[in-house]
């Protein structure tokens, strides 16, 4: 019987809701697409929907796995795909009138043969020519390690290429579904360098399973020796009453002090604070000045 932890003052966010808030929920509807912000139960969701951006759900919104921490729906989605999705995708960018930065994200397709990665990589090669100078950063499934699915994402050329260790390697089978692993993790990381070095490489761990300071900081040694240059750290949220139950809630002060961490090992950008997630805003407007530079 785990005890029900009372949440802290500290852990709380300012709901804002404006026109882009409602005009990219239109917008969504109106193409049948999904957003991570809504299917994963984002923190962040009114404050990005605000701002005018949208973190993009490709393949569905049903993922092949099951890891206990997500809130996105799984089950096996019996290998349908809507071929149309990268044209719609790149209509509804038009609509939100979002011009500079996108993030694309998608559940995991095992049922696919590739992983989806063909799909994924025609998304972003759709968006890449109806919006030349565009940056695009996309958090990708592990495809099983499979270096050709790897390689159709890389070959598409988005300027940012994330995927999740989610949490330190003692708590990976706890944590997430069996099929991903801490070292498979890293390798889609280390292989994305090896197949494009001049892409970006970025990743994200959750704070408050029950993890130690010193696993947390072995994680961002681990993620820099596969070469990854960005990294977000937040504080899980359990998403309902059948999801893992919350060990902790981590203290501002602890964030704080990780970012600097992360920073001394060599990262070029950390964010890290309670309601940090992969796709950040923060994240974004560090990314477009790197990138200009």
């Amino acid at each position: 019987m785990h005890q029900q932890l009372i949440k802290p003052e500290w852990l709380k966010i300012k709901l804002v809701k404006n026109e882009n808030f409602s005009g990219i929920k239109e917008t969504l509807l109106k193409h049948s697409l999904h957003t991570v912000c809504e299917s994963a139960h984002c923190p962040n969701i009114s404050e990005c929907w605000s701002g005018g951006t949208a973190t993009f759900m490709l393949m569905g919104d049903v993922c092949t796995r099951g890891c206990k921490f997500c809130a996105v729906k799984t089950g096996n989605p019996m290998k349908e795909l809507d071929k149309d999705e990268p044209r719609k995708l790149a209509q509804a960018l038009a609509e939100i009138r979002l011009f500079d930065y996108v993030v694309l994200t998608s559940v995991n397709r095992d049922d696919l043969e590739d992983g989806g990665a063909s799909h994924f990589a025609e998304c972003i090669r759709e968006v890449k020519k109806e919006y030349p100078g565009i940056i695009v950063e996309v958090l990708i499934p592990d495809f099983k390690g499979d270096m050709i699915s790897l390689k159709k994402i890389v070959d598409a050329k988005p300027e940012v290429i994330a995927h999740n260790i989610e949490t330190v390697e003692r708590l990976q089978r706890k944590v997430r579904d069996p099929r991903a692993n801490y070292l498979q993790s890293l390798s889609v990381l280390e292989n994305v360098k090896k197949l494009n070095p001049d892409i970006y490489t970025k990743s994200a761990i959750m704070l408050g399973f029950d993890e130690s300071d010193e696993e947390v900081i072995q994680s961002m040694k681990d993620l820099r020796a596969a070469g990854c240059q960005l990294l977000t750290i937040g504080q899980y949220l359990r998403p309902s009453g059948r999801h893992l139950p919350i060990a902790k809630f981590v203290e501002p002060a602890k964030f704080r002090y990780f970012e600097q961490k992360a920073l001394e090992l060599g990262f070029l950008y950390c964010a890290s604070g309670p309601f940090v997630r992969s796709s950040y805003r923060a994240g974004e407007l560090f990314i477009k000045n790197i990138l200009k530079k």
